[in-house]
């Protein structure tokens, strides 16, 4: 099953956060803090104006994102965990 987002929502996946240190200590879970960038799986159509019109959005799928510590919603599909944003919640779009 896919998720097709409505609107000017992104689907998110939380890139994985560094559990080792450069000395090599292995830091546990509770310790560690979500990071707070990921990729784009999908992103909506955009959204509509005052006139109707769609405002395209400024991500694209594969785009990698920056957002706030508690930007989005947490939903679980097919056993991972994704978060549900708008496109509002972005602050940057990392590029190479």
């Amino acid at each position: 099953m896919n998720i097709r987002p409505l609107h000017d929502r992104v689907i998110v996946r939380r890139k994985e956060e560094e559990r080792t240190t450069a000395a090599g200590i292995v830091i546990p879970d509770s310790a560690t803090e979500k990071p707070n960038w990921g990729e784009v799986l999908a992103a909506g159509p955009g959204k509509k104006n005052d006139k109707g019109d769609v405002r395209p959005m400024d991500v694209k799928v594969g785009d990698t994102v920056l957002f706030g510590q508690f930007a989005g919603t947490k939903i679980k599909h097919m056993g991972e965990e994704l978060l549900v944003m708008s496109e509002d919640e972005l602050m940057a779009v990392l590029e190479k």
